[in-house]
């Protein structure tokens, strides 16, 4: 089975199944993940080179499992859809996005700020209406970038092992690339080889948005407003799905106690509940159009 046809088996798997409810692989590797993390940043006490040799030994053992497990040509091509079935949160972002507008329609915001302090790091506790719509428009446009259109880009490019050691990568970002007394030099490695495999793939996505969206708009955005953002990937992404679809995001936000002064993305009215969906809508509609150019270029080869 050629990797498109895989590529869209993985895809539907998630959209019939979503995320496992029991036994998700990136559940335990994220246990692994801590006990590795106490071993080699005891105490906060980890370097950079403790980071690399953490990072290597969570990452590159599992990667190369399933390498070999994707050779092997009696069940090869169902490592590599489940795989990516495992990688990939299309489902789960809906699952997960869609309650916060849903509670924000129906003017329940102790709800909405709950729901959407599971999508997002920073605080919600005091989140007024347009916070709350912000912030989860903010992490469907970045997520779906992260967790599903770099998955499946990785996967394309390098199969089984690639969409492994993306999402382990990324996985490990998220539990070790903070900018904290605990993480500055030990997640160091984790948060900057995140950043190299994000590149390509959130520049695809900024594209896939604007091309979706307000095209001029977006492409303006990403253009002038990308480049103030602090996160080289983030910027791009967030900055052209704002202005894709012609809301004001960024702003300030409270990350661990600490207030951030973000720049502005995007143009237009404030986010609402709908902004969320449209978001979501946005992102579904680029998967939808990568699938297809998928199989617009396996129809060439053939």
């Amino acid at each position: 089975m050629s990797l498109v046809f895989s590529a869209l088996a993985g895809v539907a798997l998630d959209a019939v199944l979503g995320e496992p409810k029991r036994w998700h692989p990136l559940v335990a590797f994220g246990r692994l993940a801590e006990r590795i993390e106490r071993r080699f940043n005891a105490g906060g006490s980890g370097w950079r080179s403790h980071g690399v040799s953490a990072w290597c030994l969570a990452v590159l053992p599992l990667t190369l499992l399933a390498g070999v497990l994707a050779q092997v040509s009696a069940f090869g091509w169902a490592v590599e859809v489940l795989a990516l079935y495992a990688a990939i949160g299309l489902k789960s972002l809906g699952q997960h996005a869609l309650p916060v507008a849903q509670a924000l329609r129906l003017g329940d915001l102790p709800l909405a700020r709950v729901r959407v302090g599971y999508l997002v790091s920073r605080n919600t506790r005091e989140l007024d209406a347009a916070g709350v719509a912000r912030a989860g428009t903010e992490s469907v446009l970045e997520n779906g970038s992260d967790a599903v259109f770099a998955a499946l880009f990785w996967f394309l490019v390098a199969g089984a092992p690639g969409v492994v050691l993306y999402r382990l990568s990324n996985t490990l970002d998220a539990m070790w690339g903070y900018r904290n007394a605990r993480f500055e030099r030990f997640g160091w490695a984790a948060a900057k080889i995140d950043d190299v495999l994000n590149y390509v793939p959130a520049r695809l996505v900024a594209l896939s948005y604007a091309l979706l969206g307000k095209t001029a708009l977006a492409l303006r955005c990403w253009r002038q407003q990308a480049p103030q953002w602090d996160s080289p990937n983030a910027g791009p992404v967030m900055a052209a799905g704002a202005g894709a679809l012609g809301v004001s995001l960024g702003g300030a936000a409270e990350y661990h106690g600490e207030l951030h002064l973000r720049p502005q993305l995007g143009q237009g009215p404030q986010a609402k509940a709908q902004d969320i969906e449209r978001a979501l809508n946005l992102v579904y509609a680029g998967v939808l159009l990568w699938l297809v150019l998928l199989l617009l270029w396996e129809v060439w080869r053939a």
